[in-house]
């Protein structure tokens, strides 16, 4: 039931928003000249920023398995990676980190529970540079160093409250060091996505400060907790909407903005799945055997 309540919930966002968009977009007909004004520069500059953020992800994922004493490979961490990413687009909500939390069971012995207690320590990293990113660009220092401190008790308080529930003790891998490189991983995949949005931005609303673009992204970051669509569509916009009293950025400027976001994404899409084909990907990764058992799982 809780599934079909997701995939009806799925099916009725995006045709929604998608109406939206285009509603929006032929009563405004000035947000279609600025996506008209993309230049081969700034295509590549969103690449290149979206490639970084793909690394970044490939580090979490090698430095997350590490904590346990498990090794992948590059290229099958960058396989593994770009397919669960296309999985997880064309697929029902969030099946991109279900197909990859089976994958590193089956392939590695990597436990569901060790798997989720590591994707919990992600998103507390997330949470704690999104909240940062959110005021510090709007607010007065000290509001944003509360906002840090709720959101890293809450985090603590979560990843406690997993681990007795899942009975996880004596982690000797979860140490200093390797918590480090998780939050580096993190930072970079920030720093990555405030040069997307600041590209973005600069081309829609060529007057908006650094500052903004630090609280657009931080806002727009916050859209992965409750992401249940398909790169977040309906989802991220309506964090940007409401918050808009910190960013001050102009509906006009926020849908021209994730237009822009949008058409870039795909093209990232595209790419990996002509590695995904050219590198053999379904085979290396023993996909049909994989999705076969997490099938019987479910």
């Amino acid at each position: 039931m809780k599934k079909q309540f997701k995939l009806a919930l799925v099916a009725t966002i995006i045709p929604v928003t998608t109406g939206l968009f285009v509603r929006y977009a032929m009563t405004h007909p000035e947000v279609l000249d600025k996506v008209g004004d993309m230049s081969p520069a700034m295509i590549l500059a969103l690449l290149f920023f979206y490639g970084l953020a793909f690394l970044a992800l490939s580090l979490v994922l090698y430095v997350s398995l590490r904590m346990y004493d498990k090794t992948i490979g590059k290229q099958e961490n960058l396989l593994l990676n770009a397919y669960s990413s296309l999985v997880n687009f064309f697929g029902p909500a969030q099946s991109g980190p279900a197909f990859r939390g089976v994958y590193l069971k089956k392939r590695h012995g990597f436990g569901v529970k060790r798997y989720m207690f590591t994707t919990l320590l992600y998103y507390a990293f997330y949470a704690v540079f999104s909240a940062f990113l959110l005021f510090v660009g709007s607010r007065p220092w000290w509001q944003t160093v509360l906002l840090m401190l709720a959101a890293a008790g809450c985090s603590y308080a979560i990843l406690k409250w997993y681990a007795r529930r899942s009975s996880l003790k004596d982690q000797p891998g979860i140490n200093p060091v390797t918590l480090i490189w998780l939050a580096g991983a993190v930072a970079l995949q920030m720093a990555a996505l405030v040069g997307v949005y600041y590209v973005e931005l600069r081309s829609a609303s060529p007057g908006v400060s650094f500052g903004q673009v630090l609280t657009y992204t931080g806002a727009a970051n916050f859209a992965l907790f409750v992401s249940i669509t398909p790169g977040a569509i309906g989802i991220r916009e309506a964090f940007l909407v409401f918050s808009q009293n910190l960013h001050h950025i102009s509906n006009t400027a926020i849908v021209a903005a994730n237009i822009i976001d949008r058409a870039a994404y795909l093209i990232v899409l595209g790419l990996m799945f002509i590695m995904v084909i050219a590198l053999h990907a379904k085979d290396k990764l023993h996909v049909r055997q994989v999705t076969s058992d997490q099938s019987s799982d479910s």
